[in-house]
């Protein structure tokens, strides 16, 4: 009997449902609303991240347009107007300002001045620049001081320099006559700044290479600790000369170096003024066209002018960079 209903319950509990698992964790708490709130609040993080960056930035950014990018814009809109105070009022010219330009002599000498800075300026600077990079690149004695010495010029104002070299010049008591006289080349002191116009041109560039060579040799110096040593060792094993693997190694590898080079002399040369505003004020024999659009622009009170005038500067400054650096540029990679 007891086994006959032992065997009963046994099925009757087999044949109940099973009971369902109890719950390990309690309502208020579901691991998938933590997670995707623990995403959001990443995703806030994250995007605070993004925008950190472009907070940085953002004083220079406003730097550069309120102190570049707007006095473009401005002239560029004030070069095809008419501003003059003399005759007022303003008035839309279109191409009237440039016409202007060109038919003035003292512009068009200005110009033709200004590329012969170009053509010397560039030539010195480049060529001087590498000359000093290439005798400063192996260490010696008192190799550090020189380097020192040499960027004196380059953190002197152009001003200054015109300064210095003005007294240099001088017909009176300069070093320039004095030095001269002493090898007995000329019989007399002489003004030598505003006769003639390449050789004024030419002393004044000479100033510009005074200032920039420094910093044209820093960049060539940098460029030549760049090329690796093993390239010389196996040309000399070959039996190169110096002269060969100079020309055949390191002109080719520092031509990254030469382009920049080149273009600092470009923009400098084309842009001269103080030096120029210095040694030879307003005279025509040594003007540049950046010393003429200030004379034009606030002597002759001619803004219209001289926005134009600098307009065609800019311009021009940007398309023979361009011309100059896919000429020299070549990209250089060390395996």
């Amino acid at each position: 009997m007891s086994e006959s209903a032992g065997a009963a319950g046994t099925k009757e509990l087999a044949a109940r449902p099973a009971a369902r698992p109890m719950r390990r964790f309690s309502a208020s708490f579901r691991p998938g609303r933590g997670a995707r709130r623990g995403r959001g609040g990443g995703g806030r993080a994250e995007g605070g991240g993004r925008a950190l960056p472009y907070a940085m930035i953002a004083p220079l950014v406003v730097s550069i347009g309120v102190l570049s990018l707007y006095p473009t814009v401005y002239t560029i809109v004030e070069a095809f107007f008419h501003n003059d105070p003399l005759t007022p009022p303003d008035r839309f010219v279109g191409l009237g300002n440039f016409r202007a330009l060109f038919s003035d002599a003292q512009v068009r000498q200005s110009i033709e001045n200004t590329g012969l800075y170009i053509v010397f300026g560039v030539a010195l600077i480049v060529v001087l620049g590498t000359a000093i990079g290439l005798l400063l690149r192996r260490p010696f004695r008192g190799r550090g001081v020189l380097l020192a010495i040499l960027i004196l010029p380059w953190a002197l104002p152009g001003v200054v320099e015109g300064v210095i070299w003005s007294w240099i010049y001088n017909p009176t008591f300069g070093v320039l006559n004095s030095f001269l006289k002493s090898l007995h080349l000329i019989g007399q002191y002489q003004l030598f700044i505003g006769t003639r116009q390449v050789e004024t041109i030419f002393l004044i560039v000479l100033v510009l290479v005074w200032q920039i060579t420094p910093l044209a040799a820093i960049i060539v110096l940098a460029a030549l600790q760049s090329i690796p040593d093993d390239l010389y060792e196996a040309a000399s094993v070959d039996g190169a000369s110096g002269v060969r693997m100079t020309w055949s190694i390191t002109l080719p590898l520092i031509r990254p170096a030469l382009a920049i080079v080149s273009i600092e002399a470009l923009v400098m040369s084309l842009n001269i003024f103080d030096q120029v505003y210095v040694l030879n004020a307003n005279a025509g024999t040594g003007s540049s066209i950046m010393s003429t659009t200030y004379f034009l622009t606030f002597q002759d009170l001619n803004f219209g002018g001289g926005y134009a005038l600098s307009l065609m500067a800019t311009v021009c400054t940007v398309i023979i960079s361009f011309a100059l650096f896919r000429i020299i540029y070549r990209k250089v990679e060390f395996s």
